[in-house]
This record gives C-alpha cells, sequence and structure tokens, in this order.
C-alpha cells in the first residue's frame, strides 16, 4: 500500500537481529501476540533520531518545556482537549508509572478495581505491590447471528466494587485493551461520579487512544466532568501510537495538584522520572510531526481488520462450521488493532489451544486468560503487520478453529 508519504506498509521487514521480544519469543511460528506493529515508526521520528545519533553524545537529559508544548498541542488539535503544560509529569513508561501510582497512592492490602478483561499487567502492578485486584466483570454480549462480540459495564457490580470501603484505586482502561471498546462520555461521567462519591482515585491508561478507526474519536476521561478532571491521572504515550516502546518514553497527568504532587513524588522516589537520551527527541517529533504517518497507518490498521473480520465470517458461514455448531465471535474492536476472537465453541481453555496452534500451525496469539473475566475461552489477534502476513496468519488459525479438538 504507497500513501503520500511514500510509506509501503506493505513492505516486508526483517525484525532477526533486533532483540525482538514479539519475534523471538514466538521462535519458528508466526507471531500475532504481544502489542508491537511490524511497522518502521514515522519517517519524522526516524530523521529526528538520525540527526540526535549523528551528535554522538548521549550524556544526562533534561525535560524541556518542548516536551510538554509538543503533549498539549497534540491533544487540543487530535482530541480537543486543552492539557495545561504544569499538569505533565514525565515517566519512562505507564507500567512503571502505574505501578509506583499504585505504591503512592494506596496501602498495602487495599482494593484497587479493575474492568475486566483487561490488559494483564494490570494484575501484576496490584499484586506484586501487595495490593488486592478487585475484578468488576464487564458485562459480555455474544450475537451468533452476526459473530459479532462486545462488552459493556455492568454498573451493579461495579458500583458495589467501588463503594466497598477497603477500595481506594480504579485503573480504567480507555478505550480498552483487549475489547477494543471506546468508551462514550456518559460512560465516562457515571465511572467518575461513582468514583468521587466513594473517595476511589482514578488512573486511566489512555495508550491506544490514538488507534481508532479513521472517522472514530476517543473521549478523554479527564475531559468529561470536574470530578473526573480532579480526581485522576491519566496515562499518555506516543509510543504505542508510534511503535516506539523501546523508547521508554510517557507521560502523566493530573490536574489536581495535591494529587499532581503525590504522583510526582511516586514516581522521582521510585527512579523512573528521568529520560533517556533519545526520549525527548523521539516524543517531540512523533507530536509535533506525525500526524500524517498516523492518519495512513490508522486506515492501514482498518483495511487489517476488515480482513480479520472478512476471513472470521466466511469460517462462520461454512456449512461445515454451521453443521458443527463451532462459530466463533469477534470484537467490533473500533480502536486498538488487536481484534478479540471469542472461541468458547471451540475449546474452554484458550492456553492450551494457542500451545497447539504454536506448535501445529506455527501462528502464535495471546491467550485470554491473562487479561481476567471471561477471557479464558477467548484469544487476541494482533493485526498490526503486513497484510500478506496477516492473511497467512488468518489461514492457519482457521484451519486451527476447524480442526482442533479439546
Amino acid at each position: 500500500m504507497s500513501n503520500d508519504l511514500n510509506i509501503d506498509f506493505d513492505k516486508p521487514v526483517d525484525r532477526t537481529g533486533t532483540y525482538s521480544l514479539k519475534w523471538d519469543e514466538a521462535g519458528d511460528a508466526m507471531p500475532m501476540w504481544v502489542a508491537d506493529m511490524d511497522f518502521p515508526t514515522a519517517p519524522a521520528v526516524r530523521e529526528a533520531l538520525q540527526r540526535r545519533l549523528d551528535h554522538g553524545v548521549f550524556g544526562y537529559s533534561v525535560v524541556p518545556d518542548e516536551w510538554a508544548q509538543a503533549y498539549a498541542g497534540w491533544w487540543r488539535r487530535r482530541h480537543g482537549f486543552t492539557i495545561e503544560k504544569d499538569w505533565l509529569i514525565f515517566a519512562t513508561g505507564v507500567v512503571p508509572a502505574i505501578s509506583s501510582m499504585v505504591r503512592k497512592l494506596t496501602t498495602p492490602a487495599e482494593n484497587v478495581v479493575i474492568m475486566t478483561p483487561v490488559f494483564n499487567i494490570f494484575f501484576n502492578s496490584i499484586l506484586n505491590n501487595g495490593r488486592n485486584v478487585l475484578e468488576s466483570p464487564l458485562a459480555y454480549t455474544r450475537d451468533d447471528e452476526h459473530g459479532l462480540a462486545s462488552y459493556d459495564v455492568d454498573w451493579d457490580d461495579l458500583t458495589a466494587k467501588l463503594a466497598d470501603p477497603q477500595t481506594s484505586l480504579m485503573i480504567l482502561c480507555n478505550p480498552a485493551n483487549p475489547a477494543g471498546r471506546i468508551w462514550d462520555k456518559a460512560t465516562l461521567v457515571h465511572i467518575a461520579e461513582l468514583a468521587w462519591e466513594h473517595h476511589v482515585t482514578v488512573i486511566s491508561d489512555e495508550i491506544h487512544c490514538d488507534l481508532t478507526d479513521p472517522g472514530v474519536a476517543y473521549v478523554p476521561f479527564a475531559s468529561v466532568s470536574d470530578h473526573a478532571r480532579m480526581n485522576s491521572v491519566t496515562c499518555l504515550v506516543p509510543t504505542k501510537t508510534f511503535n516506539m516502546a523501546g523508547m521508554q518514553t510517557a507521560a502523566v497527568f493530573a490536574a489536581d495538584p495535591t494529587l499532581r504532587h503525590k504522583v510526582w513524588r511516586g514516581l522521582n522516589t521510585d527512579e523512573v522520572a528521568e529520560p533517556n537520551a533519545f526520549a525527548m527527541t523521539a516524543t517531540i517529533a512523533a507530536l509535533n510531526e506525525g500526524e500524517p504517518w498516523l492518519e495512513e497507518l490508522r486506515t492501514y490498521l482498518a483495511g487489517n481488520k476488515r480482513l480479520i473480520r472478512t476471513m472470521i465470517d466466511g469460517y462462520n458461514a461454512s456449512p461445515a462450521t454451521v453443521a458443527s455448531g463451532r462459530r466463533v465471535a469477534l470484537s467490533e474492536c473500533q480502536a486498538t488493532y488487536l481484534p478479540w476472537l471469542d472461541c468458547s465453541t471451540i475449546t474452554h481453555d484458550t492456553d492450551q489451544f494457542c500451545d497447539w496452534l504454536a506448535h501445529e500451525k506455527k501462528v502464535m496469539f495471546s491467550p485470554g486468560a491473562e487479561f481476567g473475566g471471561n477471557g479464558r475461552t477467548f484469544l487476541r489477534i494482533n493485526a498490526a503487520t503486513q497484510r500478506a502476513k496477516l492473511e497467512e496468519a488468518m489461514r492457519r488459525l482457521i484451519s486451527g478453529l476447524s480442526e482442533y479438538k479439546n
């Protein structure tokens, strides 16, 4: 696929010899698992990094005003939300920041609410720090006629979990990973009011917010009400959007000065608030100059997700599938590049199914149990690769869906 930037997202990229977690862990299987794209980052980012590399001196770095201006400008242009520059704090990554905030904003044995299925590392950040995971499972709907899977908030359950006096923190995934759901304003307002009423601070992880389908917008949690803004910390990164997670550059912001000070102290105490030699360069270039590339990327990813939908629909409509009752259901996935597939008619344990696929079909997906909730019968597909590669991976998956026996 060519475009105005002369970027060919269909061009294969050889990632061997680059110490790639995604590829090295998969071995001889096609890696369709961890949320890492197989595309080079935006040309503007690569050019800026090349200039920095050519300079040749890689000493200690500061966080300049241009960094905060770049974040503020991006969210104003892209999402219609004003972030004040002094709200922002640098962090080396969202996961270190969340773990630090769990330690700083709660005490041991307190509850942290998460709506599941959700990003699996949330569990680690809570449990590894001696706090209790309090799952609020999302309400699930499966539409077999159209092969669709969808989630919504279970308000009775969430209300009860937030009202527990032992609950002090909620971690929200906005948009939702792996559900692919973009939470609308009314939903976010309701969450914000419940959290405010029950004195529960909200951390909103918004790292997938720019990876929505073309023409589809997300709603920043802090934008929906005064209570949402003053009772929350938001996690932001350019690294998921621009495929540069290895740069270890992220930001958090809090409008409330007391909450912001606590977060700032936590991040500095844990030594995750200082940038490496390339973090500022990559972030500023991405947010100031990367939008044209992102628009092309979003179009390409939407095409990849349509391919997955078409192939799953074809599998579901086949006479053999209908006769066997082995239809599957795919998430609507308006955000992220990570479609979520309900395989409950195939298996009750996708850990075993994914192991079998890796061994027998040489294709690797993320099994759903690690995401909590009803994930044990799901697998997650990474659609962010070249289309020909994705099509081959889907052929192997569909073959596996037809052949697998528990």
